[in-house]
């Protein structure tokens, strides 16, 4: 969120608390980038703000009410208050539940595979509509393609980012197999180690595909753990999401705090993975 907005953002999140009988004096900023997640004190509520045309916060609400009915391990809402998306001042607020993190934080491999296992058994019974992971591919393509988006990314980058996202964007859909409701990004940051287990959280990223999209954004070793995965399909999709999040990080207005090392970085693993499997990768 720009830096301009967040007084105002804070501001928002705590008078909608307030409005609805939560008593607010403090909020600590937690994380930071498309949308702002605060924690009120003392009434201990996790509060997410995002930008009101990020109208996303519906689904996301909606979706995390039938998941957790479902039994799926995601954080819940704040059971104090009705389960709905706030407006203020511009901004849209959800309420959450807070959760203590425990130690330790560093999650076992064979815990995060089978807690996302359960939240895919809960997902292939939920019917919504949302974008196929493809159309979160062509965004990146999109982006690298636009100059004027992208401006500080090198020729040879640009070719290889779009040649990359292009050829395994075609060749994952030519693999087949059955494509089901994702969280769309569990990665560690959207993992919350609890009293309660690990809960996944950030569902407004949900979208349609393989399990080994979803899989891919996990650390390497808990796609060992998962049962059922197709090893080669997986690697495919660890390349592909490397592409998408490198896309991301050369976006002008990406905020992520060190972004544009990182975009450095995975360029050169991108490269390295692509060495390794031949060169028949590069076409």
């Amino acid at each position: 969120m720009q830096a301009s907005e967040v007084p105002r953002a804070v501001a928002a999140a705590m008078s909608i608390a307030s409005s609805v009988g939560l008593t607010t004096d403090d909020a600590i900023v937690l994380h930071d980038s498309n949308k702002l997640t605060l924690r009120l004190l003392p009434c201990d509520v996790l509060a997410r703000v995002a930008p009101a045309a990020q109208q996303v916060a519906r689904f996301e609400v909606e979706l995390a009410q039938r998941l957790a009915a479902s039994g799926c391990p995601v954080a819940a809402l704040d059971p104090r208050v009705e389960p709905r998306v706030h407006e203020r001042d511009g901004f849209v607020v959800t309420l959450w539940t807070y959760y203590e993190p425990v130690s330790p934080r560093e999650v076992p491999p064979a815990d995060y595979a089978e807690a996302l296992a359960r939240l895919h058994t809960g997902m292939r019974g939920i019917d919504v509509p949302t974008p196929h992971f493809t159309d979160r591919v062509e965004q990146a393509q999109h982006l690298v393609a636009n100059r004027d988006r992208t401006p500080a990314l090198a020729d040879a980058d640009r070719e290889l980012l779009g040649d990359t996202l292009r050829r395994l964007r075609r060749v994952i859909v030519e693999r087949g197999g059955a494509d089901q409701l994702l969280h769309g990004e569990p990665h560690p940051g959207n993992v919350l180690t609890t009293e309660n287990g690990l809960l996944f959280i950030d569902l407004e990223t949900c979208c349609r595909g393989p399990v080994e999209f979803d899989l891919a954004h996990a650390p390497e070793e808990v796609g060992e753990h998962y049962p059922g995965v197709r090893p080669g399909l997986l690697h495919d999709c660890r390349i592909l999401v490397l592409a998408m999040i490198t896309a991301w990080r050369w976006d002008r207005d990406d905020q992520l705090p060190g972004g544009r090392r990182l975009g450095t970085e995975w360029l050169g693993r991108i490269r390295a993975a692509l060495d390794r499997d031949g060169p028949d990768t590069h076409g």
